[in-house]
């Protein structure tokens, strides 16, 4: 039985994590094909300064769930992988705010686009907060109450141990 719930968890997280790699792929792809010629050439230095930070999270999610199929009902996180996880979210806000005052800097002056801007750099911040400091990530039923419940992201679960 331990064996079939270990083979499930490794597949769910590897799904987990080619999801958030390709998830930063796609920003990037559209970031780079759509979204920054209909910018234009000035407003695309906020896109970029959106997306970096967005992109970087979601590699590192991405990364630690792929990392974590080796110790998954297995073992805790080797203590190196949890050093860079602990340097990762001190860094990440020092990259987030970098990005907003870059977005901030180079703000679009069409209100479109910069709300586009703005969401993307914000959905940084929510990825950020789903993986070091509150699990954001449930089903749309009953989202609301399990986010009421404020249960610790499985990173910092696993940076705990």
């Amino acid at each position: 039985m331990h064996d079939h719930r270990r083979a499930a968890a490794r597949r769910t997280h590897l799904s987990l994590g080619l999801g958030e790699l390709a998830a930063a792929a796609v920003f990037v792809l559209v970031g780079t094909t759509v979204v920054s010629p209909w910018l234009g050439d000035d407003s695309s230095f906020a896109l970029w300064a959106a997306l970096v930070p967005l992109v970087v999270v979601l590699v590192q999610g991405g990364a630690y769930w792929l990392l974590a199929r080796r110790w998954v009902l297995r073992s805790s996180m080797p203590a190196p992988v949890a050093q860079v996880y602990r340097a990762l979210r001190a860094v990440d806000p020092v990259l987030l705010a970098a990005g907003l005052v870059g977005v901030l800097a180079w703000l679009p002056e069409r209100p479109v686009a910069t709300l586009a801007v703005l969401g993307i750099w914000a959905f940084g911040v929510v990825e950020y907060v789903n993986y070091f400091v509150v699990r954001l990530a449930y089903p749309a039923r009953g989202w609301v109450s399990d986010v009421r419940r404020g249960r610790r992201p499985r990173l910092v679960r696993d940076l705990a141990r």
